[in-house]
C-alpha cells in the first residue's frame, strides 16, 4: 500500500470554533515569530524576529495546495496561520493572490497584528476573505509581560496599525481577544480596552481564553461565567468562545495514523478535536492514539480536565 506523505507547509483540516474546518498554510518555520506569548499552545518562540523574508518557497506552498485541493473539498476556510506569525513571511500577499486563483474556498489570515502598522503589510493582506488579528491588551507592561514582545514592537503603534487596516480593508476583520485569569481581565485593562475596539472598528470582537496545554504552566483560563461578564463590557457584536460541534459529514480521509501524526506534529488535540478533524469515529481515532502512545510517538496531558494528544516529536514547551 502507498503511504500518505506528511505534507510540509499545510495541515488539517482542523476544527476551529471560529472558521469551522480550516485548512491551515504554515509559511513561517516553526516558531518564528514576534511574540513569544504566555499562553502559546505551540511552544516557545525559538526565533523572535521582525524580518521578513521569504521563509518558505512560494512555489512549494501553492503546488502542495493545488494537489490537496484537487482531492478534498469539504473545507470551509483556508487559513494563514500554524506555528508562527505568517505575516513575516514577504511574500504572503502573492501566496493569497495564488490561492484566490486555484479555488473559490475563502482565505482566511490568523495574525497577532504585530506587522500592520506597516503599509507594506495592510496592502499584502488585501486580498484576504477575512483576517483576524489579535490584541489582548492595550498597556505596554502588559503587553510585554503577555504577549513577551520583540523588544522594538510598541502597542500603541500595533494599535494605531489596526486602526488604519480597518479604514483601507474592505472585507471582514475579527478582532480576537484572549483573556488569561489574573493578567489581563481586570476592570481597567478591560475598560482601555474597550475604548480601543470602538477607533478599530472590527466587524465582531472573538473572546477567547487557555484551552488547550500553554507554555507557561502558571496561566489559567477564564470560565464561562467570567467571559460573559466581559463580553457585556466590550462594544459591538462580542462572540465568547465555544466548543467546535459542527457535524461534519463524509468518510474517512488517507491513512489515518499518519493524519493524526501530522494533525498533532501542530498542535495538541482532543481525542474529539482529533476525530471532528479527520472525519473519523472515535473509536478508531483511539485505537490508532493506543498504538502511536504505545510507540512514544504521541503522550497525554490533562489541561482544565481534558486529555490532551500531544506529539513527542515536536517540543511544546
Amino acid at each position: 500500500m502507498k503511504t500518505k506523505e506528511i505534507t510540509r507547509y499545510i495541515y488539517g483540516p482542523v476544527p476551529s470554533w471560529r472558521l469551522g474546518r480550516s485548512l491551515g498554510v504554515d509559511i513561517v518555520p516553526f516558531k518564528t515569530c514576534s511574540f513569544n506569548c504566555i499562553y502559546c499552545e505551540t511552544g516557545r518562540t525559538t526565533n523572535l524576529t521582525l524580518e521578513r523574508k521569504e521563509y518558505v518557497p512560494k512555489a512549494s506552498v501553492i503546488e502542495e495546495l493545488r494537489t490537496f485541493l484537487s482531492k478534498r473539498k469539504n473545507i470551509d476556510y483556508i487559513t494563514f496561520s500554524g506555528s508562527g506569525e505568517p505575516t513575516l513571511n514577504s511574500r504572503i500577499g502573492e501566496m493569497i493572490r495564488e490561492v484566490k486563483k486555484l479555488t473559490n474556498i475563502p482565505v482566511a489570515i490568523v495574525t497577532n497584528s504585530s506587522l500592520l502598522n506597516k503599509e507594506k503589510v495592510r496592502g499584502e493582506l488585501r486580498e484576504a476573505d477575512v483576517v483576524l488579528p489579535s490584541l489582548d491588551v492595550v498597556s505596554q507592561s502588559l503587553f510585554e509581560s503577555l504577549n513577551r514582545p520583540h523588544p522594538s514592537l510598541k502597542i500603541e503603534e500595533i494599535i494605531e496599525g489596526l486602526i488604519e487596516f480597518r479604514k483601507e480593508f474592505k472585507n471582514k476583520i475579527w478582532l480576537e481577544v484572549l483573556l488569561v485569569k489574573g493578567i489581563n481581565d481586570n476592570p481597567e485593562e478591560i475598560h482601555k480596552l474597550a475604548e480601543v475596539i470602538k477607533k478599530i472598528k472590527p466587524d465582531k470582537v472573538q473572546l477567547n481564553t487557555v484551552l488547550r496545554p500553554p507554555v507557561e504552566e502558571e496561566v489559567f483560563a477564564l470560565n464561562q461565567k467570567e467571559l460573559s461578564s466581559i463580553q457585556k463590557q466590550l462594544p459591538g457584536k462580542v462572540e465568547v468562545v465555544r466548543k467546535f460541534k459542527k457535524v461534519l459529514k463524509g468518510g474517512h480521509i488517507g491513512k489515518l495514523e499518519m493524519d493524526i501524526k501530522n494533525l498533532l506534529q501542530r498542535r495538541p488535540c482532543t481525542l474529539s478535536d482529533i476525530s471532528h478533524a479527520l472525519r473519523v469515529n472515535p473509536r478508531e481515532v483511539m485505537k490508532n492514539l493506543t498504538i502511536l502512545k504505545g510507540r512514544a510517538e504521541i503522550r497525554a496531558e490533562l489541561h482544565n480536565k481534558k486529555r490532551y494528544y500531544i506529539s513527542t516529536k515536536r517540543s511544546y514547551g
